[in-house]
């Protein structure tokens, strides 16, 4: 059974890195489909607090990676840090369920779980400077099995965390699992992560943090994140049209999209390893140019969709396009920045950042302009102009630039 497992996942701090990103997204995936019944129903925030802090979150969870990755490899090593960020999710998550009330609230989500959700980008750097010397082929492998972890959560906790609080009165309970889940990361990382003196001292560039925000936005590292935020928008258009088109124009039932989420997510595990195992025949570039293909071709299709059976049947090219657009680009990201891994796994941060954001206003305009399956067009429209724009700097990297 031992040889079922690649020797790359053999590395202690690959194998810890793993579990500790799964208690990550456990936190994410037991809070995030409840995080607005919390906050507007029972807590009693507007819609427009409510989504205004949810942007200010993502901004200040953008900024937070940047600047905790470039001090990370500035001092070396990502133990310490990650400890640091964990404590903040347990008292973040902690706190909303010991004091429920609008300043806890805002106050969590505004200050401690932005900080928290930096441990991602930071767990990722880990992992890259443990691959350091390993084959391309390998470390797309590790990236592919860790990125599936958290697909994993994502799967078993948040029909668990429904099941448990089914005749609950209140969802708070959640933030209790979650922050149970950040103890259990904490003491992962504290008790099981080998220890790092002067792990990466090769890396340690001391940039200031002035410096280290001008290197992501520079226009190489610049240019390349909007291509692949536009290719990713795609992901956060299908979460927005999925249910409305379900229930709308393929004349399905709520509990369809519960099973259909459901499926997808499982086919996504499945085949985030296949990417890994493709990248050993392939680049990270053209894995990722067929991927995004198969995700365009879903989205059209998703947009013609008009009975329950059409959406199904779409669920295998979903999860085969879906996996390659949530674990390829962890791995080009960081090769951008590949000299400071702490400063190149944030480039993952400010990708969902951007990704969202372009999301919402292809939202937007397709419900504008169309309806919610014309929404889907012009989000497959969207994921092609990345993809162009893509092709077109990687030819460019060839001459020079």
């Amino acid at each position: 059974m031992t040889r079922l497992l690649p020797d790359v996942f053999r590395d202690p701090t690959i194998r810890v890195s793993m579990l500790a990103i799964f208690a990550f997204g456990f936190a994410g995936a037991a809070t995030s489909p409840y995080q607005s019944v919390v906050g507007i129903r029972e807590l009693g925030l507007s819609n427009g607090l409510y989504s205004t802090l949810i942007f200010c979150a993502a901004a200040v969870n953008v900024v937070v990676s940047i600047l905790l990755g470039n001090l990370a490899d500035r001092l070396g090593q990502y133990k310490m840090m990650m400890l640091t960020v964990a404590t903040f999710g347990v008292l973040g998550y902690g706190a909303v369920y010991i004091v429920p009330a609008q300043a806890t609230f805002v106050l969590s989500a505004l200050f401690f779980l932005p900080i928290y959700g930096s441990l991602n980008s930071l767990l990722f750097a880990n992992v890259r400077v443990a691959t350091r010397g390993m084959e391309r082929n390998d470390i797309a492998t590790v990236n592919s099995g860790v990125r599936a972890m958290i697909s994993l959560s994502w799967v078993l906790v948040p029909g668990i965390t429904g099941a448990l609080l089914a005749n609950s009165a209140s969802m708070l309970p959640a933030y209790l699992f979650a922050g149970l889940a950040c103890v259990a990361c904490f003491g992962l990382i504290a008790i099981f992560l080998p220890r790092q003196d002067g792990i990466d001292k090769a890396a340690a560039h001391h940039l200031s943090y002035l410096a280290a925000l001008g290197e992501v936005i520079s226009p190489p590292v610049f240019l390349r994140l909007i291509a692949v935020a536009l290719i990713s928008s795609t992901l956060h258009v299908n979460g927005a049209i999925l249910p409305l088109i379900v229930t709308g124009a393929a004349h399905g039932t709520v509990a369809d999209i519960g099973i259909l989420v459901g499926i997808v997510a499982l086919l996504e595990i499945i085949f985030i390893v296949v990417w890994g195992r493709a990248q050993r025949i392939m680049s990270h570039v053209v894995a990722l140019a067929i991927g995004t293909v198969i995700y365009i071709i879903y989205l059209v299709l998703l947009g013609l969709a008009s009975a329950p059976w059409h959406v199904y049947a779409l669920t295998l090219i979903s999860g085969i396009g879906a996996a390659a657009l949530i674990s390829i680009p962890i791995t080009y990201l960081q090769d951008l920045i590949a000299e400071r891994p702490g400063l190149g796994s944030a480039l993952i941060s400010v990708n969902i950042f951007l990704s969202a954001g372009l999301s919402a206003l292809l939202f937007a305009i397709g419900t504008a302009v169309s309806n919610y399956s014309g929404t889907a067009l012009i989000g497959a429209a969207a994921g092609l102009l990345g993809l162009a724009l893509l092709l077109f700097f990687e030819r460019a990297k060839l001459h020079g630039w």
